[in-house]
Protein backbone atom coordinates (compact mmCIF):
# COMPACT_ATOMS: atom_id res chain seq x y z
CA UNK A 1 0.00 0.00 0.00
CA UNK A 2 1.04 3.56 -1.04
CA UNK A 3 1.05 6.29 1.97
CA UNK A 4 3.44 8.29 0.58
CA UNK A 5 2.91 11.75 1.20
CA UNK A 6 0.24 11.05 4.15
CA UNK A 7 -0.13 11.90 7.65
CA UNK A 8 -1.93 9.77 10.02
CA UNK A 9 -2.42 9.59 13.48
CA UNK A 10 -3.18 6.26 15.92
CA UNK A 11 -4.92 7.04 19.28
CA UNK A 12 -4.71 4.25 21.79
CA UNK A 13 -1.28 2.68 20.29
CA UNK A 14 -1.07 -1.01 21.70
CA UNK A 15 2.33 -3.67 21.18
CA UNK A 16 -0.48 -5.23 19.62
CA UNK A 17 -2.52 -3.43 16.68
CA UNK A 18 -1.32 0.13 17.34
CA UNK A 19 1.55 -1.27 16.72
CA UNK A 20 1.27 -2.91 14.03
CA UNK A 21 -0.90 -0.62 11.98
CA UNK A 22 2.23 2.29 12.48
CA UNK A 23 4.73 -0.47 11.14
CA UNK A 24 2.34 -0.92 7.81
CA UNK A 25 1.75 2.74 7.66
CA UNK A 26 5.26 3.65 7.74
CA UNK A 27 6.46 0.87 5.22
CA UNK A 28 4.03 2.80 2.96
CA UNK A 29 5.75 6.00 3.21
CA UNK A 30 3.08 7.64 5.45
CA UNK A 31 3.67 10.08 8.72
CA UNK A 32 2.41 8.25 11.01
CA UNK A 33 1.74 9.98 14.56
CA UNK A 34 1.27 7.31 17.77
CA UNK A 35 -0.76 8.38 20.70
CA UNK A 36 -1.03 6.36 24.03
CA UNK A 37 -0.68 7.35 27.95
CA UNK A 38 2.05 5.28 28.29
CA UNK A 39 5.31 7.40 27.53
CA UNK A 40 7.42 4.26 27.71
CA UNK A 41 5.62 1.92 25.53
CA UNK A 42 5.39 4.76 23.26
CA UNK A 43 9.20 5.43 22.69
CA UNK A 44 9.92 1.92 22.57
CA UNK A 45 7.64 1.77 19.42
CA UNK A 46 8.77 4.86 18.22
CA UNK A 47 12.21 3.70 18.24
CA UNK A 48 11.99 0.15 16.70
CA UNK A 49 9.73 1.83 13.29
CA UNK A 50 12.06 4.76 13.02
CA UNK A 51 14.71 2.61 10.77
CA UNK A 52 11.28 2.58 8.53
CA UNK A 53 10.15 6.09 8.09
CA UNK A 54 8.93 8.86 10.06
CA UNK A 55 6.96 8.38 13.05
CA UNK A 56 6.75 10.79 16.26
CA UNK A 57 5.25 9.94 19.31
CA UNK A 58 2.60 11.94 21.34
CA UNK A 59 1.56 10.74 24.32
CA UNK A 60 -1.37 11.49 26.33
CA UNK A 61 -4.94 10.92 27.83
CA UNK A 62 -8.45 10.56 25.83
CA UNK A 63 -10.15 10.55 28.55
CA UNK A 64 -11.92 14.26 28.53
CA UNK A 65 -12.10 16.97 25.82
CA UNK A 66 -9.28 18.78 27.74
CA UNK A 67 -6.87 15.71 27.69
CA UNK A 68 -7.53 15.57 24.05
CA UNK A 69 -7.42 18.54 23.35
CA UNK A 70 -3.70 18.84 24.84
CA UNK A 71 -2.84 16.25 22.37
CA UNK A 72 -4.13 18.37 19.52
CA UNK A 73 -1.88 21.19 20.31
CA UNK A 74 1.16 18.42 20.67
CA UNK A 75 -0.09 17.08 17.30
CA UNK A 76 -0.17 20.74 15.66
CA UNK A 77 3.35 21.00 16.60
CA UNK A 78 4.43 18.63 13.85
CA UNK A 79 1.91 18.68 11.22
CA UNK A 80 -0.59 20.81 10.14
CA UNK A 81 -3.50 18.29 8.57
CA UNK A 82 -3.84 14.69 9.00
CA UNK A 83 -4.93 12.52 6.03
CA UNK A 84 -5.90 9.49 8.49
CA UNK A 85 -7.19 9.08 11.90
CA UNK A 86 -7.50 5.30 13.94
CA UNK A 87 -9.22 5.26 17.22
CA UNK A 88 -8.08 2.10 18.53
CA UNK A 89 -8.47 2.74 22.20
CA UNK A 90 -8.74 -0.92 24.07
CA UNK A 91 -9.78 -2.88 26.94
CA UNK A 92 -12.01 -6.27 28.06
CA UNK A 93 -14.08 -6.70 30.59
CA UNK A 94 -16.58 -9.56 30.84
CA UNK A 95 -20.43 -9.13 33.13
CA UNK A 96 -23.77 -9.85 33.13
CA UNK A 97 -27.13 -8.05 33.73
CA UNK A 98 -26.65 -9.39 36.97
CA UNK A 99 -23.90 -7.50 38.07
CA UNK A 100 -22.79 -4.86 35.73
CA UNK A 101 -18.88 -3.94 36.81
CA UNK A 102 -17.78 -3.48 33.74
CA UNK A 103 -20.64 -0.80 31.91
CA UNK A 104 -18.81 2.14 32.92
CA UNK A 105 -15.56 1.24 31.51
CA UNK A 106 -16.89 -0.26 28.27
CA UNK A 107 -19.43 2.36 27.27
CA UNK A 108 -16.06 4.88 27.96
CA UNK A 109 -13.74 3.03 26.41
CA UNK A 110 -15.46 1.84 23.42
CA UNK A 111 -18.19 4.00 22.79
CA UNK A 112 -17.58 7.76 24.61
CA UNK A 113 -13.89 8.24 24.28
CA UNK A 114 -14.04 6.82 20.30
CA UNK A 115 -16.47 9.41 19.57
CA UNK A 116 -14.92 12.46 21.60
CA UNK A 117 -11.88 11.87 19.69
CA UNK A 118 -13.17 11.78 16.43
CA UNK A 119 -14.71 15.26 17.66
CA UNK A 120 -11.75 17.04 18.85
CA UNK A 121 -9.38 16.00 15.44
CA UNK A 122 -11.72 16.72 12.79
CA UNK A 123 -11.00 20.26 12.01
CA UNK A 124 -7.32 18.53 11.32
CA UNK A 125 -8.92 15.82 8.79
CA UNK A 126 -8.32 16.54 5.05
CA UNK A 127 -11.08 15.81 2.31
CA UNK A 128 -10.43 12.51 1.16
CA UNK A 129 -9.31 11.39 5.19
CA UNK A 130 -10.29 8.28 6.79
CA UNK A 131 -11.82 7.40 10.35
CA UNK A 132 -10.76 3.88 11.64
CA UNK A 133 -12.54 2.97 14.73
CA UNK A 134 -12.27 -0.57 15.72
CA UNK A 135 -15.25 -3.12 16.91
CA UNK A 136 -15.41 -6.59 17.62
CA UNK A 137 -16.93 -9.73 15.99
CA UNK A 138 -18.38 -10.31 19.07
CA UNK A 139 -20.48 -6.83 18.75
CA UNK A 140 -21.54 -7.60 15.37
CA UNK A 141 -22.48 -11.32 15.73
CA UNK A 142 -23.29 -14.19 18.27
CA UNK A 143 -22.15 -13.05 21.58
CA UNK A 144 -21.03 -14.00 24.54
CA UNK A 145 -23.78 -14.51 27.60
CA UNK A 146 -20.93 -12.95 29.97
CA UNK A 147 -19.95 -10.04 27.49
CA UNK A 148 -23.08 -7.48 28.27
CA UNK A 149 -21.27 -4.30 28.28
CA UNK A 150 -18.10 -4.91 26.40
CA UNK A 151 -20.36 -6.32 23.12
CA UNK A 152 -23.05 -3.63 23.40
CA UNK A 153 -20.75 -1.01 23.35
CA UNK A 154 -18.79 -2.55 20.40
CA UNK A 155 -22.22 -2.92 19.18
CA UNK A 156 -22.92 1.14 19.60
CA UNK A 157 -19.72 1.74 17.90
CA UNK A 158 -20.27 -0.19 14.65
CA UNK A 159 -23.27 1.67 14.34
CA UNK A 160 -21.63 5.04 15.00
CA UNK A 161 -19.54 3.86 12.15
CA UNK A 162 -22.52 3.78 9.97
CA UNK A 163 -23.88 6.97 11.28
CA UNK A 164 -20.54 8.85 11.23
CA UNK A 165 -20.24 7.63 7.43
CA UNK A 166 -23.50 9.46 6.74
CA UNK A 167 -22.92 12.90 8.73
CA UNK A 168 -19.75 13.13 7.25
CA UNK A 169 -20.49 12.01 3.59
CA UNK A 170 -20.52 16.25 2.59
CA UNK A 171 -16.91 16.78 4.12
CA UNK A 172 -15.39 13.99 2.05
CA UNK A 173 -14.31 11.93 5.11
CA UNK A 174 -14.97 8.34 5.28
CA UNK A 175 -15.01 6.52 8.52
CA UNK A 176 -14.95 2.64 8.28
CA UNK A 177 -14.09 -0.22 10.75
CA UNK A 178 -13.08 -3.80 11.56
CA UNK A 179 -14.42 -6.43 13.65
CA UNK A 180 -11.80 -8.95 15.14
CA UNK A 181 -11.87 -12.44 16.06
CA UNK A 182 -9.52 -12.30 18.68
CA UNK A 183 -6.22 -10.73 18.51
CA UNK A 184 -3.49 -12.40 19.82
CA UNK A 185 0.20 -11.68 21.24
CA UNK A 186 2.03 -8.48 20.39
CA UNK A 187 3.10 -7.34 17.19
CA UNK A 188 7.15 -7.89 15.96
CA UNK A 189 8.32 -6.55 12.90
CA UNK A 190 8.95 -8.38 9.81
CA UNK A 191 8.58 -11.52 11.50
CA UNK A 192 6.56 -15.05 9.57
CA UNK A 193 3.01 -14.19 11.14
CA UNK A 194 1.15 -16.27 8.91
CA UNK A 195 2.56 -19.38 9.98
CA UNK A 196 1.12 -18.54 13.56
CA UNK A 197 -2.15 -19.41 12.25
CA UNK A 198 -4.65 -21.12 10.26
CA UNK A 199 -7.81 -20.57 7.79
CA UNK A 200 -10.85 -20.23 10.86
CA UNK A 201 -8.47 -19.80 14.07
CA UNK A 202 -10.23 -17.32 16.51
CA UNK A 203 -7.24 -16.12 17.51
CA UNK A 204 -4.52 -14.72 15.16
CA UNK A 205 -1.48 -12.51 14.94
CA UNK A 206 -1.79 -8.30 15.19
CA UNK A 207 -1.06 -8.21 11.68
CA UNK A 208 -3.96 -9.87 10.23
CA UNK A 209 -6.39 -6.92 11.70
CA UNK A 210 -3.59 -4.11 10.82
CA UNK A 211 -3.04 -5.37 7.27
CA UNK A 212 -7.00 -4.80 6.61
CA UNK A 213 -7.39 -1.42 8.38
CA UNK A 214 -4.33 -0.07 6.90
CA UNK A 215 -6.18 -1.10 3.31
CA UNK A 216 -9.18 0.45 4.97
CA UNK A 217 -7.17 4.00 5.68
CA UNK A 218 -5.76 3.85 1.58
CA UNK A 219 -7.04 5.34 -0.91
CA UNK A 220 -7.51 1.82 -2.72
CA UNK A 221 -10.21 1.50 -0.40
CA UNK A 222 -11.60 4.91 -1.33
CA UNK A 223 -15.21 3.43 -2.56
CA UNK A 224 -15.53 1.58 1.02
CA UNK A 225 -17.56 3.47 3.43
CA UNK A 226 -19.69 3.53 6.51
CA UNK A 227 -19.23 -0.04 7.44
CA UNK A 228 -17.22 -2.42 9.59
CA UNK A 229 -15.64 -5.30 7.89
CA UNK A 230 -15.40 -9.00 10.31
CA UNK A 231 -11.52 -9.52 10.14
CA UNK A 232 -11.58 -13.49 11.75
CA UNK A 233 -10.47 -15.85 8.89
CA UNK A 234 -13.89 -17.61 9.22
CA UNK A 235 -14.18 -18.51 12.53
CA UNK A 236 -17.77 -16.80 12.69
CA UNK A 237 -18.44 -19.94 10.55
CA UNK A 238 -17.97 -22.56 13.27
CA UNK A 239 -19.74 -21.32 15.59
CA UNK A 240 -22.63 -23.20 16.85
Amino acid sequence: MDFKGKTFLILGVSKGLGYALAYFLVKGGATVLISSRNQDKLSEIEANLRKYGNVISVPGEVSSRESLEDIKRRVKSHVKSLDGLAVLIGGYEEDTVEDLKGLDSMINNHLKYPLLSISSFLEMLNKGSAILLVSALRGIDRASPTQLSYASAKAGLAKAVEILGAELLDRGIRVVGIAPSWIDGDFVPERDWRSLRKLGDEKAPPEDFALVAGWLMSSEAEWVNGVVIPVDGGTRLKWG
